[in-house]
């Protein structure tokens, strides 16, 4: 429901006490900023759906009792962030890893050609998903505590035939309850749309650690390479809103004919 949350003005005074009042910005910061932060609360909650319509700067900018400058900077910085897209005539829309040209934004590992989208979609191979409680380091990287329940998921992830990526998936299990090894070999979607629109829980962001190891005996069996085989180890973990972390992935790349792609600025 499109309810103001609290009356704002462009001053210095009401900057203050908009924040102090709702808590989620720092005092005296811009006004656009506490805009930022209303809309992003607005996505947390579910307001506003993966892929659906946002209102209108118009109306955002009523709903929030400031101009309509002030809410499209604030919607600038969401945009830049990927956390909503602007389509040219028809409005802002909630980003979703449905979208085509982001389903594989968290995937850095191109094939030679340069496309990732040319090999196909990944053929998937779930080796095991079971419930357990969580071991401390998981804990730690989940934002848990040691012994909550999460969900592990073991899978091979083959391109053109070729087995390229073995995963090791960690997942809090309170927000992902109900999800099985059979509805994840089922779904032929990227798996992160499948948390969008059964659980409710959209990655906005990750961060990465790479090293190169050797395959052990139970990765090579798995990857179909030799033991000592050189591997691309990528830990990566994946935060919702708020950056609350909601996965963990440890994966096994094989690079002999991909390569790890990554764009700095």
């Amino acid at each position: 429901m499109a309810t103001t949350l609290f009356s704002l003005t462009d001053t210095a005074a009401s900057d203050h006490e908009a924040s102090a009042a709702v808590g989620l910005a720092p005092a005296f910061s811009p006004l656009y900023q506490q805009i930022k932060v209303l809309i992003l609360k607005s996505l947390q909650t579910g307001e506003w759906k993966p892929g659906e319509l946002i209102p209108s700067e118009m109306e955002l900018a009523v709903r929030f009792r400031v101009s309509q400058g002030t809410v499209r900077k604030a919607i600038d910085e969401l945009a830049a962030e990927n956390l909503v897209m602007r389509r040219q005539g028809k409005g802002t829309f909630v980003a979703t890893h449905a979208e085509q040209q982001v389903q594989y934004r968290f995937l850095r590992l191109m094939p030679n050609s340069g496309d990732l989208r040319s090999e196909g979609p990944a053929e998937r191979q779930i080796i095991d998903c079971k419930r357990l409680r969580a071991p401390a380091d998981i804990a730690r990287s989940l934002a848990l505590r040691a012994g909550d329940a999460v969900l592990q998921l073991r899978r091979v992830l083959a391109f053109q035939g070729a087995p390229t990526i073995l995963e090791d998936v960690w997942l809090p299990g309170g927000p992902f309850k109900g999800l099985t090894a059979e509805r994840l070999a089922s779904y032929r979607g990227p798996m992160y749309v499948l948390f969008e629109t059964e659980f409710g829980v959209r990655m906005v962001r990750a961060e990465e650690k790479i090293r190169a190891v050797a395959a052990d005996a139970a990765s090579a069996e798995l990857l179909g390479v030799r033991v000592g085989e050189p591997l691309l180890s990528v830990e990566r973990t994946a935060y919702t809103y708020n950056d609350l972390p909601m996965e963990l992935r440890r994966g096994l790349y094989c690079t002999d004919k991909h390569y790890y792609k990554n764009e700095l600025s």
